[in-house]
């Protein structure tokens, strides 16, 4: 290979398996997913099988295509199916090549027979050399060269020797290598279009697409935000640590993406200088007035109005304010995400001292809040029923009657199904079967909670300072089972909010009972059942046995002996328990310490499979898909996604930072960290889990925990203590010679 010398392919035939091998690599893939790739079948949305106006206005304008869109696919299949043409010719060449290589005969080029004399040979050949020379104008160079090397082949010895025994007149063929490309490529006539060439793609176009892309990406966060739209959160958040909502929705509004220079969907028309002051008279509180920059900037206060006029639900014109409201509310989600993650890094930031004030968890909550209210296209205050289809605020009054209060979505699930219809009577058939729909594709997640501190050898025990990592279990289902138990609640009704059963109103209330009379009826309960209790007990353990079987003695010989005052039974039923609980005590004892060891193993495989687990998602990669939101009034598919948190509802203060979850399908598990407190008491934490798109379904649950003080770190430990007759060894150890030997010891050895 060092004196291996590399040529430009001057036959071409290397050239044309680069050429087909390159076109192979890009029309495969573009084939299989333009053109090929089965299209799976997409199960029909709730909001798409609704009769409700706004659902279908949405997915009308989603499925209307773009002219744009058409053109660039056609263009696209276009250059699929000439990529094909020009592989299909480059194939035929190369299979031609192959053929006239492998099928070398020179009787046949030289038309004559097989077994001809050397003399008809030499005619043949000088007959087409006169016609195939390229001096000739008939001529042709390549059959030119195929008749020479057939007619060396029968006229030349050695030639012929190796035609006869490899099939060529060259020989046995070698491996030889070369570039692949033309040798037309060097020559001298095409240098000035070569270097061109190389100039415009390597000087001009690789430059230019380099730099746009570099200019592009460092304008925005790895969540597709604009460092500007950024920076203005961080400001104003540590501005003003204590904020609400409307003005986080001012603040919202001022975003960059809203620009027009930055988003080219949000368009700048004449009719904007009457049509969006006439919607400003219709929404109060719009604070356009203000005159910070850029709260005070036109697109953001333009961006502001069509935000409240999708909190307040108005109509606005198709063709215009319709258009940029879709444009402006469907960046919201990840803006207030990018919210959420600003004020929490400023509260962490104060807790390390680093800022003097600190966002307030109300401010942060806020964000949050603004988000499922974005989506739903409803304020605050109003009643989460208003999520479903054909209930406006009109029809809350069905929900509020006697025999039902109706408050949340739960509520209205757990109604047996005619119940629900006589609560919902002022809709017709096919809008209560909407209501239904939706209203049993919302979430209905269960939380547990387990906390611990790892790593520890008490796991269970919290001490001052220490890291504790609380593991939040989240399953979710639809709302839907709730409609499954109708027979369960179908004798309950709803008051204030609870469900409480018919059977309990309906009884009368119980007579009191004196206190001497409840203690006669403990009393007789305990001497009947003395006997049945010990004799299932006896079948549980040897130990059990014993000492039950002298218990159901001493109460039997009490029974039987009409003498013994009821003062005295009680002190023996009392005797007898605590001999019961000193030996369940010992045999618990004695179990834990024998199964000590396979509590380790059962807690190292667990770990091990934490660990294995956790691996296998950060590989994987976290899905941005769960869940399709039912949200006539976003103008996009919105996914599910929640927030889980731990808070400190006393002193206001955000304890983790909010984890985004956005992959809970069905089973989701997550761990939050936080330092348990430096002083000793008994605290209570909130986890807190909060959704990003309903009203209604945000859930809290307490964790009580008592921290005790850190131990005191250990300065004295018997293996630590190192005895003076153990120093002197060490000395004379380090003193006497190494057990390895050099080369200067080997030679006084030998000598």
């Amino acid at each position: 290979m060092g004196g291996q010398k590399f040529q430009y392919d001057e036959s071409g035939s290397t050239f044309v398996y680069f050429l087909l091998s390159f076109l192979a690599l890009i029309l495969v893939p573009c084939t299989y997913y333009c053109i090929f790739k089965k299209k799976e079948e997409k199960k029909l949305n709730k909001e798409q099988l609704s009769t409700f106006q706004p659902c279908k206005n949405k997915w009308a304008r989603l499925e209307r295509k773009d002219p744009g869109e058409t053109f660039k696919k056609l263009l696209i299949k276009l250059a699929i199916i000439l990529g094909w043409v020009l592989f299909c010719y480059v194939a035929y060449k190369t299979s031609q090549y192959d053929y006239e290589y492998a099928n070398f005969d020179p009787y046949e080029i030289l038309q004559v027979e097989v077994g001809a004399s050397p003399a008809v040979v030499k005619s043949a050949y000088r007959k087409l050399s006169l016609i195939y020379h390229p001096d000739k104008k008939t001529g042709d160079e390549k059959t030119f060269m195929k008749i020479t090397r057939a007619h060396q082949a029968l006229t030349d010895e050695t030639a012929r020797r190796n035609w006869e025994m490899y099939g060529n007149p060259d020989g046995p063929g070698a491996i030889s290598f070369g570039i692949a490309l033309p040798s037309w490529i060097v020559e001298k006539e095409n240098s000035i279009w070569v270097l061109g060439l190389y100039a415009l793609l390597f000087m001009v176009a690789l430059p230019v697409s380099v730099g746009t892309w570099w200019y592009r990406s460092i304008r925005y966060s790895g969540d597709q935000v604009l460092l500007d739209t950024t920076q203005m959160y961080y400001y104003f958040f540590h501005k003003t640590p204590h904020m609400a909502i409307k003005r986080v929705l001012m603040i919202l509004g001022a975003s960059a993406e809203f620009h027009r220079r930055n988003n080219p969907e949000i368009q700048e028309r004449r009719s904007d200088n009457t049509e969006v002051p006439q919607l400003m008279k219709r929404l109060p509180q719009l604070n356009e007035k203000n005159k910070e920059r850029p709260l005070c900037f036109m697109y953001s206060i333009k961006a502001r109005t069509l935000l409240h006029a999708h909190l307040t639900r108005l109509d606005l014109p198709q063709s215009t304010l319709e258009e940029d409201r879709c444009a402006v509310i469907k960046k919201c989600p990840a803006l207030i995400q990018e919210m959420v993650v600003c004020v929490s890094q400023l509260i962490m930031l104060a807790h390390a001292g680093r800022l003097s004030r600190m966002p307030s968890l109300v401010t942060l909550e806020g964000c949050m809040k603004l988000s499922a209210m974005v989506v739903q296209g409803l304020w605050e205050c109003k009643s989460p029923l208003l999520q479903l289809p054909h209930i406006t605020d009109e029809n809350l009054k069905y929900f509020s009657s006697k025999r039902y209060q109706i408050r949340t979505l739960e509520q209205l699930a757990r109604l047996k199904d005619e119940d629900r219809r006589a609560c919902l009577h002022h809709l017709n058939d096919n809008q209560y079967n909407d209501l239904v729909l939706a209203l049993g594709g919302m979430p209905y997640v269960d939380m547990s909670i387990k906390y611990e501190v790892v790593d520890d050898e008490a796991t269970t025990v919290y001490t001052a300072g220490a890291i504790v990592t609380v593991t939040v279990a989240l399953a979710r289902r639809n709302l839907s089972v709730l409609f499954a138990n109708e027979k369960d609640t179908s004798n309950e009704f709803i008051e204030n909010g609870e469900v409480i059963p018919e059977e309990e109103e309906k009884q009368e209330p119980k007579k009191k009972t004196l206190p001497w009379q409840k203690n006669k009826g403990k009393r007789a309960n305990n001497k009947k059942s003395g006997k049945k209790t010990s004799v299932k007990k006896e079948t549980d353990d040897k130990k059990k046995v014993a000492v039950r079987s002298s218990k159901t003695a001493s109460k039997t010989k009490d029974e039987e002996s009409e003498s013994c005052s009821e003062d005295d039974a009680e002190d023996e039923v009392e005797v007898d328990e605590s001999d019961e609980v000193e030996a369940e005590a010992e045999e618990k004892s004695a179990n834990n310490d024998s199964s000590e060891p396979e509590k380790d193993d059962d807690q190292l495989e667990k770990l091990q499979s934490d660990v294995a687990m956790r691996r296998q998602r950060l590989l994987e990669g976290k899905s941005q898909f769960s869940h399709s939101v039912y949200c006539p009034f976003f103008p996009e598919d919105k996914q599910e996604y929640w927030w889980a948190y731990i808070t400190d509802r006393k002193q206001q203060m955000l304890l983790t930072a909010p984890y985004h979850i956005t992959n809970l399908v069905e089973h989701e598990e997550i761990q939050l960290k936080f330092t348990a407190p430096f002083k000793p008491g008994f605290y209570t934490f909130a986890v807190c889990l909060r959704s990003d798109s309903y009203f209604g379904f945000d859930q809290m649950k307490d964790i009580k925990m008592d921290v005790k003080e850190a131990a005191e770190i250990p300065t004295e430990h018997p293996q630590w203590e190192i005895s003076d007759d153990e120093d002197e060894e060490d000395k004379n150890f380090s003193g006497s010679e190494s057990e390895f030997a050099t080369d200067d010891d080997e030679d006084s050895g030998k000598d």
